[in-house]
């Protein structure tokens, strides 16, 4: 790994893809102009509707449409490399859509595509998700070469999954999100931090955080933690940028000290 600045920008995103789209730009740029070469938007950044099904509406086809114009069009003009938290795409089911998030280099060019594997499903009698009604899940993990490291793809309730960030030498997880403010309480922190423990890796992890306009409440506190789960940025509620450098130096030392990842048996 290279020593990289990051960022995972927080937004509370409306069920406007115009008005969406406009702030993360105005994020990027910021993030960009304080030198963040690795950006992160959150999951359903372009949509955040008053219904599910809202995002069929504004689903594109892999490689065209407003939302991944603008994508490619922000890392191309910063200079950037950019997670773009979730795309809803067309999948082969016209009831659901694929939530894909995709990955730009500088040149704007899409290098990557993850579509979300694990689907949300929690009913506490007061709260209902069932993402699976929506979306067509994924079934391919996704790491990519970059010149700073190895980066692996997930996306919010994948987090729950150990077993889908293990085994692929990935010094950088960048997962976007929109938890719930329920399970963000309980779960959100302590299970990035694991992760980053576990993995030996840094994490960035970039949410939704507030009250969206439809009345859903989501967790936020966007963060970055390091490969010892120290927790270097963070942004609790509302719109903003945790950022922070991701040093190889500490990759390297915590992977000396504790050789974890050459101890495993299974």
């Amino acid at each position: 790994m290279n020593s990289i600045h990051a960022a995972a920008l927080q937004m509370i995103s409306t069920p406007e893809v115009a008005t969406n789209l406009a702030t993360a730009r105005r994020l990027i740029a910021q993030a960009a102009d304080a030198g963040a070469q690795l950006l992160a938007l959150p999951e359903y950044f372009a949509i955040m509707g008053a219904k599910d099904t809202d995002k069929l509406s504004v689903q594109e086809r892999f490689g065209d449409g407003p939302i991944q114009h603008m994508l490619a069009e922000a890392a191309r003009e910063h200079g950037v490399w950019l997670v773009g938290g979730t795309v809803p795409l067309v999948s082969d089911d016209p009831s659901r859509v694929r939530n894909a998030s995709l990955v730009y280099n500088p040149q704007g060019e899409c290098v990557a595509r993850y579509d979300k594997i694990h689907l949300f499903g929690f009913d506490n009698g007061s709260e209902r998700f069932a993402e699976a009604d929506t979306i067509q899940r994924g079934d391919t993990p996704v790491v990519v070469d970059t010149p700073f490291g190895r980066v692996g793809i997930a996306i919010c309730y994948d987090l729950r999954f150990p077993e889908l960030f293990r085994g692929h030498d990935v010094d950088i997880w960048v997962l976007p999100a929109a938890f719930t403010a329920t399970t963000g309480r309980a779960h959100w922190e302590v299970l990035l931090r694991a992760r980053a423990i576990e993995n030996q890796c840094y994490v960035i992890a970039p949410g939704q955080g507030g009250l969206h306009p439809t009345g859903r409440a989501t967790f936020g506190h966007s963060l970055i933690a390091d490969p010892w789960g120290e927790v270097l940025a963070l942004v609790a509620e509302g719109e903003g940028i945790a950022a922070a450098e991701l040093k190889a130096s500490q990759i390297d030392r915590v992977r000396r000290i504790l050789p974890a990842l050459q101890h495993r048996i299974l």
